[in-house]
């Protein structure tokens, strides 16, 4: 409920109020507005439907240092009053605040800051859409209409006593997209994306109350899963070579928690906790998905498992069109059959097309990356048959 307030209130402010707090950011236009906020102690006097109502924006301060004060509204009105405000005014504020973020022509990414324990948002302009992906179009056509499906079935998620969530997993080698699919997928979208680091947050007590923050209609992103070493595979809370002191709270201010367990994390994606939010998203990367311990990828807690693998004829034709502007070479058909017989990501085939605006010397110098890359590959499973050639005539004798 605070969350709603806080939106709507800086729409109300007038002359009359006590103060207000302004903020500029300067990754946005300078020509804007500045973006207003209440102050701690500010009172904001709204009317509605002749109900006369003043909030007061009150703070708690907490004794622990990394733990942030404590925020709060006071509504004060009469008593008459009280069963119209809880019926009518309440729920107009809420549609007011969700009329307000839809309309925020620009999108955020938060990052949660453990120094202050709370998610701290920049603005989010990716250029990646569907439109510019690298992708195989039966993949993106799949992707886009799961996508649609998701937002359009709210009463079939409630009729079936599932949250209302859709899970991702992406996985594939480096440089093959997976980053880009899922700014596509924000712009979309129109969500706000919050990127998730574990070494942010303490114990899965923290992590709970870190995941429930986040707000409706948003993406949870937790890249590289599979680095993440405070998930532990075995679901167990580990201490490894704790050689410092358990009160030396200046080489350790967050006292000795264990950190993140994978069953603290699987609680939110599936268990009772998953249910506090709607029209979420959770997406996982990963560049390893063997190493992945099988309770946190099985059905019903990712839904979808999206492979992204190395660079395509069409995924090259759609980065043509878009670093080069054509649609057709007479180099296009050589380099096609090279791409088929060379393990060559997205990435690598788009800087090498960054190195000239000219098709020709971009094309060219991409033929040439792809024979040496071929090459190297060649090279390398020559190597490794001689190798186990040379085992198996050592184990004989």
């Amino acid at each position: 409920m605070f969350r709603a307030p806080e939106l709507y209130l800086p729409t109300i402010i007038g002359p009359s109020s006590d103060s207000i707090l302004v903020g500029f950011d300067e990754s946005r236009d300078p020509t804007e507005p500045p973006k207003r906020s209440i102050p701690v102690d500010c009172t904001i006097t709204d009317d509605f439907q002749g109900i006369r109502l003043k909030w007061t924006l009150s703070s708690i301060e907490t004794k622990k240092y990394y733990v942030p004060n404590k925020r709060f509204f006071s509504l004060t009105c009469k008593k008459s009053d009280r069963e119209r405000v809880e019926q009518r005014y309440f729920p107009y504020i809420n549609k007011t605040a969700q009329a307000i973020l839809s309309k925020s022509e620009s999108l955020n990414i938060y990052t949660y800051e453990q120094d202050c324990s709370k998610w701290e948002p920049a603005v989010f302009k990716h250029p990646a859409t569907f439109d510019t992906l690298a992708m195989e179009p039966d993949l993106k056509g799949f992707i886009m209409k799961d996508l649609d499906s998701f937002v359009e079935r709210k009463e079939f998620f409630e009729n079936v006593g599932r949250a209302w969530k859709r899970g991702y997993l992406l996985y594939g080698p480096p440089g093959t997209g997976k980053s880009s699919l899922v700014a596509a997928i924000a712009n979309y979208m129109r969500y706000n994306v919050y990127d998730l680091q574990f070494q942010s947050v303490r114990n899965d007590s923290d992590l709970r109350r870190v995941l429930t923050s986040t707000t409706n209609r948003s993406i949870l992103l937790i890249e590289d899963i599979d680095c993440s070493t405070k998930v532990t595979n075995d679901r167990t809370k580990v201490k490894e070579n704790c050689e410092e002191e358990e009160n030396d709270e200046l080489k350790h201010p967050y006292g000795t928690d264990p950190g993140v367990t994978l069953s603290g994390l699987l609680n939110f994606i599936d268990g009772l906790w998953s249910s506090c939010g709607n029209e979420r998203i959770i997406i996982f990367t990963t560049n390893h998905k063997e190493k992945l311990d099988p309770a946190l990828i099985r059905p019903g807690r990712i839904d979808v498992h999206i492979y992204m693998g190395y660079c395509s004829p069409a995924g090259f034709r759609k980065l043509a069109a878009s670093y080069l502007g054509i649609k057709d070479d007479k180099l296009f058909g050589r380099i096609d059959d090279m791409i088929k017989s060379v393990e060559v990501t997205p990435a690598e085939v788009a800087q090498q097309l960054m190195i000239s605006n000219e098709p020709k010397v971009a094309l060219e110098s991409l033929i040439k990356f792809l024979n040496t890359k071929k090459d190297i590959e060649e090279a390398a499973v020559e190597e490794k048959e001689k190798s186990d050639n040379e085992e198996q005539e050592s184990e004989e004798k």
